[in-house]
């Protein structure tokens, strides 16, 4: 009778990158382990409902503008502002989850003077990374990236790589 043994990890070299961990993910991504899939589909559900929550939230806020009687100027004024913002809210959430912070420039890249424009378009940011979680684990593609070119520095650095010989020199 033969015992099938799963086959262990092996240990990392002294030296060898680490994967960064990613918001309710750790670093389950790399391997997309047992608990990725699950931890996906919770992240998009979760998503989904703050979504819902805050989008009910907001059409509070506005039905007591046009409750006020404040006419239907300013009622249409301020659903426009919140499209535009949830829009750009929306953008600006993909492109940082797909590329990451780094590649934020200009108009995506203000934190506090745009901050108010963040918060109003909070429903376009939480759809927005509800459809990236349908995707992928948001931001993994981003520590794929970061954790593949760091593998790749270390194992051209690694000294006795299989497969490169030596040069010789002449002298």
């Amino acid at each position: 009778m033969t015992e099938q043994s799963t086959p262990k990890p092996q240990p990392k070299p002294a030296g060898a990158p680490e994967p960064e961990a990613i918001r309710w993910f750790g670093t389950s991504w790399v391997d997309r382990g047992s608990g990725y899939w699950l931890r996906r589909v919770l992240v998009a559900v979760g998503a989904l409902a703050a979504a819902v929550a805050v989008a009910l939230v907001l059409r509070f806020g506005v039905g007591g503008v046009k409750v006020s009687n404040s006419g239907g100027f300013v009622y249409g004024l301020l659903l426009a502002a919140i499209a535009v913002c949830s829009c750009l809210a929306a953008v600006r959430t993909w492109r940082l989850l797909g590329e990451g912070r780094d590649a934020l420039t200009g108009w995506m890249a203000e934190d506090r003077s745009l901050g108010a424009v963040w918060l109003i378009g909070c429903v376009g940011a939480l759809i927005a990374y509800f459809v990236r979680s349908l995707i992928e684990a948001p931001g993994e593609s981003v520590a794929r990236a970061r954790y593949e070119q760091a593998t790749e520095r270390y194992e051209s650095r690694r000294p006795g790589r299989p497969g490169r010989q030596g040069r010789k020199r002449k002298g």
